[in-house]
């Protein structure tokens, strides 16, 4: 007989952890960045498909660690991948109007 596990974390618990990573050049967490575009959840297994602000960033592997330790610390979560993609290019209008005001980019 089998049974269909409910899966400890979901979208939400995940994103609210990612809040705890920072990218160390702004000071500002991956979430508010707008860095994170999908989070994906298949049993103890989570994806996480996101992107940099810049090809180039000297912290992107400080940053992909931290959210595969900080994910994988989450209850039930067993497998962590993290997918950096470039499609959709990061924009600042990724950036919540919290990260625009701990920048001091004020909306216009």
């Amino acid at each position: 007989m089998s049974s269909i596990s409910t899966p400890l974390v979901d979208e939400p618990i995940v994103r609210a952890a990612l809040r705890h990573v920072f990218d160390p050049e702004f000071g500002v967490s991956i979430e508010d960045l707008g860095l994170v575009y999908e989070v994906n959840i298949d049993g103890d297994r989570v994806a996480i498909a996101m992107t940099l602000t810049s090809m180039h960033c000297p912290a992107a592997q400080v940053i992909v660690d931290g959210v595969s330790v900080t994910v994988a610390a989450l209850p039930g979560v067993k497998h962590v991948d993290v997918l950096l993609v470039w499609e959709p290019a990061w924009t600042p209008e990724r950036l919540s109007a919290a990260a625009r005001d701990q920048l001091g980019w004020a909306s216009e």
